[in-house]
C-alpha cells in the first residue's frame, strides 16, 4: 500500500511528531510504501506572520496545489493527515477529493471543536464553544495564543468548514484516540460513523529488569496543564500527616520551572522533591522501571498520553485524576489509581495509600505491563492502523460503484 503523510509540525517539538514518525516507520517496516509531506511552523515569528498564518489556515491555494502535485507524482492509495493548521489548511482534503483519493484524519486533540484545540481556558477545563456554530466566547477571550485576533481566524476556519461540510463530507475516516475524545467531538458535530479509536503506541527497547526503588516519578512539561503545581501542593499537604510521602523525581522543563524550584524551596521541600530537567528517552525508561509510582495530575482532558504507555510497559502504575482521557486509560485498582481532580490533599492520600499497600501495587504493576501488551504495542497499533485503512478504501470503492 502506498500512503502519503500529512503534517504541520509545530514550532515545540512534542509528542505528536513522535506519533507521526513512529507510524511512518512502523508501516515501512510492513512493506508499505509511506512519503511524509511535512511543513513546520518554525518561521511563524512576530504578531504580523502569526496573524497572516491564521487567517491563510482557512484555506490555502498553495498548500492545496502542494498536495495535488504529490498526489499526481507519488499515486498514493489514502492519505493520513495527522496535522493541517496552520499552514496546511482544510484545502489540503479538497486537492484529496479531486483526486479520487480517501483521507484519514488523526485527531491528536480537539481542534475541530476548540480554537484552543484544548478544551481548556483561564486553568480550567472549558467545552463553551463546543457544538457552537462560532466560537465566540473562545474570540472573546483570546484562547488561541491568548490574542482575540488569531483567535477569530481560528474560530471563522472552524465555522467556514462546519457550514461547507468539509468535516462531514472531506474526511473519510477519523481516528480518535480514546472513546472519551470520540464522545467529544460527537458532541461537536463529527459523524460518529466517521471515528474510529486508536491509540497511540511505544515501541520499547530490550530492557534489563532492576529492583523497584521508594521514589515516585512525575515525567511530562513543566507548566499549568499538567497539574505538576497541584503535585506540589499535594506535598505540602502531607507535612500534616503522620507518614511523608516518597521522594518526588521531577523530569521535564518548561514556562514553571523556575516559579516551581523557587516554591518547593520556599516550602522546605528541597530535601523531599528534586528536580532532573529534561531527560532523552532511554533515561526516562530507566526512572521508569526504578520507580514505584507514576503520577500524571494533569488539569486538562489530554489526548492520549504517551507517558502513559512508556509507564505500563516499565510496569509502573499510574496515579491519574478522575478526568478526560486519562481516567478512560487508567483503571484503578488495575494499573493504577484515581484522585479526585485538583484536589491537592486527595493527590496526596491516594499517594500514601498506594505506597503503603505493596501488595496491590505489585499485582498493579504487573497487569499494567499487561495492559501494555495487550493494547500499546506495535504490532497491536499496526493491526488496528490497517483496518481503519481498508475501511477507508472500501469507502472508497462504495463510493466509486454508486453504493
Amino acid at each position: 500500500m502506498k500512503i502519503l503523510q500529512l503534517h504541520n509540525r509545530y514550532q515545540i517539538i512534542g509528542g505528536e511528531e513522535g506519533v507521526v514518525h513512529a507510524e511512518k516507520a512502523l508501516l515501512e517496516s510492513h512493506g508499505h510504501q509511506v512519503h511524509l509531506l511535512e511543513v513546520t511552523n518554525d518561521n511563524l515569528v512576530g504578531v504580523k506572520a502569526k496573524l497572516d498564518a491564521a487567517i491563510g489556515a482557512i484555506y490555502s491555494q498553495a498548500s492545496k496545489r502542494q498536495v495535488f502535485a504529490k498526489l499526481r507524482s507519488f499515486k498514493p492509495d489514502l492519505v493520513h493527515v495527522h496535522n493541517f493548521f496552520p499552514l496546511l489548511s482544510p484545502s489540503v482534503y479538497d486537492a484529496c477529493q479531486e483526486a479520487g483519493i480517501p483521507v484519514v484524519q488523526t485527531l491528536h486533540n480537539y481542534r475541530l471543536i476548540c480554537p484552543k484545540a484544548m478544551l481548556f481556558r483561564e486553568g480550567q477545563v472549558c467545552e463553551v464553544c463546543v457544538g457552537k456554530s462560532v466560537a465566540i466566547a473562545g474570540i472573546r477571550s483570546g484562547c488561541y495564543r491568548a490574542s482575540r485576533s488569531q483567535t477569530a481566524a481560528v474560530a471563522a476556519m472552524l465555522a467556514y468548514h462546519q457550514w461547507r461540510g468539509t468535516w462531514r463530507n472531506r474526511v473519510t475516516v477519523y481516528i480518535a484516540l480514546t472513546e472519551f475524545q470520540k464522545q467529544k467531538l460527537i458532541a461537536g458535530g463529527i459523524p460518529e460513523h466517521k471515528i474510529q479509536v486508536k491509540c497511540n503506541f511505544v515501541e520499547m527497547p530490550d530492557l534489563v529488569p532492576v529492583p523497584r526503588e521508594d521514589y515516585i516519578l512525575f515525567v511530562g512539561r513543566l507548566a499549568e496543564e499538567k497539574g505538576v503545581i497541584d503535585l506540589i501542593a499535594a506535598y505540602r499537604e502531607c507535612q500534616n500527616f503522620s507518614q511523608e510521602l516518597p521522594h518526588l523525581k521531577i523530569v521535564g522543563d518548561g514556562p514553571l520551572k523556575s516559579e516551581l524550584m523557587a516554591q518547593v524551596k520556599e516550602l522546605g521541600l528541597t530535601d523531599r522533591i528534586t528536580f532532573l530537567g529534561r531527560q532523552n528517552k532511554l533515561q526516562v525508561l530507566s526512572l521508569m522501571q526504578r520507580s514505584s509510582l507514576l503520577v500524571f495530575p494533569s488539569i486538562w482532558y489530554e489526548g492520549f498520553p504517551l507517558t502513559l504507555a512508556e509507564a505500563f510497559a516499565c510496569g509502573l502504575p499510574a496515579i491519574v485524576p478522575n478526568l478526560g482521557s486519562m481516567a478512560e486509560i487508567v483503571t484503578p485498582g488495575v494499573t493504577g489509581f484515581h484522585f479526585i481532580t485538583r484536589d491537592a490533599k486527595d493527590l496526596a492520600r491516594v499517594i500514601q495509600a498506594a505506597i503503603a499497600d505493596k501488595v496491590l501495587l505489585q499485582k498493579c504493576s504487573i497487569q499494567a505491563r499487561t495492559a501494555y501488551e495487550e493494547n500499546y504495542t506495535a504490532e497491536i497499533n499496526y493491526n488496528k492502523l490497517l483496518q481503519i485503512y481498508y475501511q477507508a478504501l472500501g469507502s472508497k470503492s462504495a463510493i466509486n460503484s454508486g453504493a
